[in-house]
Order: structure tokens, then C-alpha cells, then sequence
């Protein structure tokens, strides 16, 4: 689960809907795709980073799983 993504969803206040819209893909597809139970394309990684690029934040901020 991208963890960071949520949270930087909540601090601009952007629900799963509005970020689904962002990236031409429905509900279901981001949060599976959030999830991690399905990858995001490198197409919509770049657009997701354009999202949250006014707080600089990282790919590897972004896209950190937590896992080892």
C-alpha cells in the first residue's frame, strides 16, 4: 500500500475520485492500483508525481511501501 500517496491526498484534501479523474482511470482501478494489489503504469507514476510536485515530494517518498 502506498501510504505516502494517501497522505499526501489528505493534506491537499483530494479524494480517491478526484485522483482517479487526474488520472483517467475509475475508482476501483487507483485504489486497487494504491493498494498495490495491481502496478501503476510509468505513465501515471509521472502524473502522480506532477500532482504533489509543488511539496517536491520524491518518487521514492511517493512510492515507499514500508517493505524490505
Amino acid at each position: 500500500m502506498y501510504l505516502n500517496i494517501l497522505a499526501e491526498m489528505a493534506r491537499r484534501q483530494l479524494t480517491k475520485a478526484q485522483m482517479a479523474q487526474k488520472l483517467n482511470m475509475s475508482v476501483w482501478t487507483f485504489d486497487r492500483k494504491v493498494k498495490g494489489e495491481s502496478s501503476f503504469t510509468v505513465e501515471e507514476i509521472i502524473e502522480i508525481q506532477n500532482i504533489f510536485k509543488d511539496s517536491k515530494c520524491t518518487f521514492e517518498y511517493l512510492f515507499n511501501t514500508g517493505a524490505v
